[in-house]
């Protein structure tokens, strides 16, 4: 058994393997090389897929009434300014359309056009209010933003038609790419 010096008082606990330490880290170094370093140049695949979970049965799932309503509110919401219907991607987001990116780096993917997810503490809308919205979030309401995204507590506190010109704006900046 590997045993190795514990934070408790300097002892010294059990890691329960039989195998030595540098055997076991080669056989982690080997089965790394494989395949999944020789994706993409090297790169991870991007978590974030369409599935073929429901919508419908996601919304279903959502435990909190008020998160559940507000969702199918930003479902019709996106909807109409996407012209696309809603579709799951990866377990907690509801995406519409879709797009392709690469990146200079050479990482490339496929990324909903408009996006969200009803979190627990807040509901993430994603890559709205990027470049020159300044004037339109000045106007939303009560949110706040993150790295390409924006948070917001409950639909009630932000003004839905200034949101709905948001997605509208960040849909038309995508199709512009």
């Amino acid at each position: 058994m590997l045993k190795r010096k514990g934070r408790n008082n300097g002892e010294w606990r059990d890691w329960g393997s039989t195998r030595p330490h540098r055997e076991r880290l080669q056989l982690t170094a080997r089965w790394f090389t494989l395949e999944d370093t020789e994706k993409a140049g090297g790169m991870a695949d991007n978590k974030t897929k369409p599935t073929k979970v429901s919508v419908a049965s996601f919304l279903k799932s959502l435990k909190d009434e008020t998160r559940r309503a507000d969702a199918k509110a930003l479902v019709r919401l996106m909807q109409s300014a996407t012209g696309e219907k809603p579709r799951m991607w990866g377990p907690s987001i509801i995406g519409f359309g879709s797009y392709h990116y690469k990146y200079e780096s050479g990482r490339e993917g496929d990324m909903p056009i408009a996006g969200f997810s009803p979190r627990k503490a807040a509901t993430v809308i994603y890559g709205v209010g990027l470049g020159d919205s300044k004037a339109l979030l000045a106007k939303l309401g009560r949110h706040t933003t993150g790295k390409g995204c924006l948070y917001i507590k409950k639909l009630a506190d932000v003004d839905q038609k200034v949101l709905e010109a948001l997605v509208v704006e960040s849909v038309a900046a995508k199709a512009g790419r």
